[in-house]
């Protein structure tokens, strides 16, 4: 599963919550799709979408099936929200978010590993490799993203000098 937001509120009375999203953009996902909300530490609950009021490229305003009152969809706030790769494959094909597992290579160093998670910024995405027994966020940006290889799942960078070094001297 791709983790691709999170609840920060809830809307109204009827049981609605706002959920920022990474997507980039506001149509994928409708109603019927299924959300897995994290209840606690690796506990997905799936929530499945009813109805979707608002929509931009970065909040919804969802209800789901079976939440009816403010008192329910408040459990979920500040809850993250993952989905199935399939739902985002659909519409997001070009995504940073569907490179969570692939091999990262770095055109100096060779592998550093899988990508373990994707965020963004306002100005790029990050990636979260593992590297030297640290968690090493690395920039996906233009200057760096060499090639991405859906088939072969790998993500091939070319990360600024002495960006490892900092992870390497740390450790």
């Amino acid at each position: 599963m791709i983790r691709v937001g999170k609840i920060v509120a809830t809307h109204g009375l009827a049981g609605d919550v706002i959920m920022t999203h990474l997507t980039g953009k506001k149509d994928w996902l409708k109603p019927g799709d299924a959300l897995f909300i994290a209840i606690r530490k690796d506990s997905y609950i799936p929530y499945f979408v009813k109805s979707i009021k608002s929509s931009t490229n970065s909040e919804m305003i969802l209800h789901f099936d079976d939440s009816d009152s403010v008192e329910q969809s408040k459990k979920l706030v500040s809850r993250e929200v993952f989905v199935e790769e399939s739902v985002l494959a659909k519409v997001v094909d070009d995504s940073p978010l569907l490179w969570i597992g692939f091999e990262v290579i770095d055109a100096h160093v060779g592998s550093l590993g899988p990508i373990e998670d994707i965020y963004q910024t306002a100005q790029q995405w990050l990636a979260t490799v593992r590297y030297k027994d640290q968690e090493a966020l690395l920039p996906i940006i233009e200057q760096t993203l060499q090639r991405v290889d859906l088939k072969q799942k790998k993500v091939f960078l070319e990360l600024p000098d002495g960006l490892l070094e900092i992870y390497a001297t740390n450790s």
